[in-house]
């Protein structure tokens, strides 16, 4: 990590604050080896007692990356019934739909796909876009969230497995976020500032975040569940044995198996905002002994792209499928940048629910990711 985090802070030795709140508190919630095989099967029990004479135990956001995919065949060796479930928002890579199918086919777990409707998700996105804030993520995210919970309560399903992990995600700079995912207010007001005349959002799922933080965990007691910290979990070992076994494909770098998602990290961060996310995800893996420093230096010698020429059709193919004439998309791009906090928000009233959120002890706090 380095400077283009405005807010890194380093001490005499050059270690910075992000290395010390790992060790000061991601390595403390990290259980491994004994300690996390026994809450793990701990968990898994509380999950199977629940799910006794119901169709499924638990549900799974699959997106077709390494994370989920890892955490459905651990949830399958567990013996769990999973209703995976996955959220088409029009980015889908080949390798993403090649995972998810080679997964749900080969150890015979029940899938849902849900598409979102492309007309308004390519509206909705180009109004991100012409907005200019740094979260470009936020519409495939909150599509993804917002379908999740809807199966999850259509379903009568109490337990959310998620990908989530230290391992590769522990640190993420709060400059770099921007903004948090999970508030309609934030995207309908981004939306109506930067669409076209007469569009509308009508089918996107579109989902509050009081509904987020106090109606699915604390009416419906439905309890998010992160069962990668507690193993000693290795992405890149896992990519080996899900390749082994099921003929996995990697993506490549972290989150890479969507199209957008990929354009995002490699040029609107890269270039636009002058933020390289792979030094966060690498520094993570370095923290937990998974990759050393000088492979990560070696990696980051090397920029996003290969060549002009992957470059170049990496934004042929964004303009294409957002219907940009290539003018007006470099026009914007050559914009300063946007800021979140020009559009409204939820933030205040989260914001002044904190303390209460964590004194209950059991909110599900949104993240970008």
């Amino acid at each position: 990590m380095d400077t283009t985090d405005p807010n890194i802070i380093f001490d005499e030795q050059g270690v910075c604050n992000h290395c010390y709140h790992y060790d000061n508190y991601y390595a403390k919630i990290w259980l491994k080896e004994a300690q996390g095989e026994a809450a793990l099967q701990s968990i898994w029990n509380q999950i199977k007692d629940y799910g006794k004479g119901k169709e499924y135990d638990c549900i799974l956001g699959l997106s077709g990356g390494i994370d989920s995919s890892y955490l459905l065949y651990l949830s399958w060796k567990a013996g769990l019934r999973v209703l995976a479930v996955h959220v088409d928002a029009g980015w889908n890579s080949e390798i993403a739909v090649h995972n998810i199918q080679a997964l749900c086919s080969q150890l015979q777990v029940d899938l849902v796909t849900h598409v979102i409707d492309w007309q308004e998700m390519q509206q909705l996105q180009r109004a991100f876009l012409r907005s200019r804030v740094i979260n470009q993520d936020i519409p495939q995210d909150h599509a993804f969230f917002a379908s999740l919970y809807k199966y999850a309560v259509k379903n009568k399903i109490k337990y959310v497995l998620n990908g989530a992990n230290i391992s590769s995600e522990s640190i993420l700079p709060d400059s770099w976020r921007g903004y948090f995912a999970i508030d309609s207010i934030h995207i309908k007001d981004i939306f109506k500032k930067n669409c076209n005349k007469g569009e509308q959002l009508k089918k996107f799922p579109l989902l509050h975040l009081v509904k987020h933080v106090i109606y699915f965990p604390h009416i419906k007691k439905m309890k998010v569940i992160t069962p990668l910290n507690f193993i000693d979990y290795n992405k890149i070992k896992a990519s080996e044995e899900l390749a082994t076994k099921f003929g996995f494909r990697d993506p490549g770098e972290k989150h890479y198996e969507s199209r957008f998602t990929r354009f995002h990290q490699r040029y609107n961060l890269y270039e636009k905002f002058g933020i390289d996310e792979r030094k966060a995800h690498y520094s993570s893996m370095i923290l937990a002994g998974h990759m050393t420093r000088e492979e990560a230096l070696l990696r980051l010698e090397k920029p996003p792209y290969n060549n002009a020429a992957e470059r170049r059709q990496d934004v042929n193919f964004i303009c294409n499928k957002l219907n940009f004439a290539p003018e007006e998309f470099e026009a914007i791009m050559a914009l300063p940048n946007g800021r979140h906090e020009d559009y409204k928000s939820s933030q205040v009233w989260f914001s002044k629910m904190i303390p209460v959120l964590t004194k209950m002890k059991k909110a599900v706090l949104p993240s970008c990711k």
